[in-house]
């Protein structure tokens, strides 16, 4: 019967971002790890672990801090460490965190992982060195991610690299479209 619908041709199916028991449904790049929050509510609000060394997603130190907001409908991508392990929380908003792998060596090159992640669903991205990435906030309000490199900023030689996201050469280099 759907082959008689105008322009279904051209449709896909709809696939899932959870399974059943609430897991994403995701194959992470090699060297990205997420771990998603729990917050725990009490009479005087909420409390969200954003790190934890025992959580086993690096071993890499801690040596910074940022909180980074970004406004609605922004993006901010894609930024490239060569030596800087990224530590990315979302913390409040609606983001859309997107890791590409660039790393022609890597076994997942090519590779895309998106990640919906902010104030409702909060969570922690860890991206290895070399592993393209960027954000959306895709809400109506200020959006909140805070970073905890392992490498201090340089402000004389920074580690990071840009590829503005909306250049003909990220275009040709990274097969992604925001949302």
């Amino acid at each position: 019967m759907l082959e008689e619908v105008a322009g279904f041709e051209s449709a896909s199916p709809r696939i899932s971002h959870t399974t059943a028991e609430g897991a994403l449904r995701l194959s992470p790049i090699e060297g990205v790890q997420y771990r998603l929050a729990r917050p725990v509510s009490h009479q005087h609000g909420h409390l969200t672990e954003a790190f934890r060394t025992d959580w086993g997603v690096t071993e890499a130190p801690i040596v910074q801090v940022t909180l980074t907001t970004t406004f609605p409908h922004r993006i901010r991508a894609w930024g490239l460490h060569k030596f800087t392990i990224d530590r990315l929380f979302a913390a409040s908003g609606s983001l859309c965190v997107v890791c590409y792998d660039g790393r022609r060596e890597s076994p997942t090159f090519g590779c895309i992982n998106e990640f919906f992640l902010g104030g409702r669903n909060q969570g922690l991205v860890v991206i290895p060195p070399g592993v393209y990435h960027g954000w959306k906030n895709v809400g109506e309000d200020e959006a909140a991610i805070i970073s905890m490199p392992s490498r201090l900023y340089d402000y004389d030689g920074p580690d990071r690299w840009e590829l503005k996201w909306d250049s003909e050469a990220a275009r040709a280099v990274i097969p992604y479209q925001w949302p």
